[in-house]
């Protein structure tokens, strides 16, 4: 499974976009991207909804890569991790059905 930078990578270069064209639509330098696209560094939300527009892809989606990006992160090496994981869907469930 592709890491958040492999997915911007990949529709990056299938857009036909430079790198260089990308950095200075979001305001950053083309070092910060390449370090965002090789996974060295985690862009802000702000910048995963301002890529989303400039890759014209779909934004919900590209924030769910993003953010199951930083679970990882956090949960990496911990043995417990898959039922923290399970307890926090249990929880964000039962919040979305008591505002319904």
């Amino acid at each position: 499974m592709k890491t958040f930078g492999e997915h911007i990578r990949d529709i990056r270069n299938a857009s036909g976009l430079l790198l260089r064209e990308v950095a200075a639509r979001l305001e950053i330098d083309p070092s910060l991207l390449s370090r965002i696209e090789r996974g060295e560094k985690r862009p802000t939300r702000e910048q995963v909804l301002e890529l989303a527009k400039i890759l014209r892809t779909d934004r919900d989606e590209l924030l769910a890569i993003y953010l199951s990006d930083r679970l990882v992160y956090q949960l990496q090496g911990e043995k417990v991790a898959l039922r923290a994981i399970q307890i926090a869907e249990e929880r964000i469930s039962y919040g979305r059905s008591k505002r319904r």
